[in-house]
């Protein structure tokens, strides 16, 4: 009998920590993982201080457990699905316009997740940075790989530093991020879109690929 019991309690403690998380990453994305707290947590969900506790066990594992659920959502909502974009210059591009469209839709409400809680930490040593650290080189060397790629099949030029030119692209999704929730205008992702395509042709072999239209 004692199995159905622990079953069920481990299926709430699972239902709990998965609440916790989507409200953290809401207030993260808008607040800084700073203003994280089980307190804060627990009232604004309803709970006991004591069942946010023992789901995560500290504060600091709290902000990286919603480090890790950020990178979830963002993987799901950017990466997944232009998965099966053809390889090169195509996925290149359709990384950056899933970037924007998941900024413009605001699946954060402070729009992009890491944009906000990387200025918190970008010169605090510790595991949140590294944590953070390791998201932006891993988005960094997705579209740095997409750029290399299609530098490999003849779309961009022999001599594209793929890395420049991802460093390049990135800046300009996160200041159109930051203006277009700075300013609650849809402007500056459309600017990104236009600068994005500009950014492309002027390394591609063929400006006019259909990649590119």
């Amino acid at each position: 009998m004692a199995e159905p019991t622990t079953d069920r309690r481990l299926l709430r403690g699972e239902e709990t920590r998965r609440a916790v998380l989507r409200r953290a990453v809401e207030i993260a994305s808008v607040e800084g993982l700073d203003a994280l707290s089980i307190g804060r947590l627990a009232t604004d969900l309803g709970l006991s201080k004591s069942g946010v506790f023992a789901g995560f066990g500290s504060k600091e594992e709290l902000q990286l457990a919603t480090v890790r659920a950020a990178r979830r959502i963002f993987s799901d909502a950017v990466v997944t699905p232009v998965a099966d974009t053809q390889p090169g210059l195509a996925r290149a591009r359709a990384l950056c316009e899933s970037w924007l469209d998941y900024s413009r839709a605001r699946i954060f409400p402070g729009g992009c997740f890491f944009y906000e809680v990387t200025a918190e930490f970008d010169a605090r040593p510790g595991a949140l940075r590294d944590a953070l650290a390791a998201c932006a080189r891993e988005w960094h060397d997705l579209v740095a790989a997409a750029l290399a790629e299609a530098r490999a099949t003849g779309e961009l030029r022999a001599d594209t530093e793929a890395g420049d030119l991802a460093f390049a692209l990135i800046a300009v999704l996160e200041a159109a991020n930051n203006q277009a929730v700075l300013l609650d205008d849809d402007t500056p992702y459309q600017r990104a879109e236009r600068l994005l395509l500009r950014l492309l042709r002027a390394e591609a072999v063929d400006p006019g690929d259909p990649a590119l239209s």
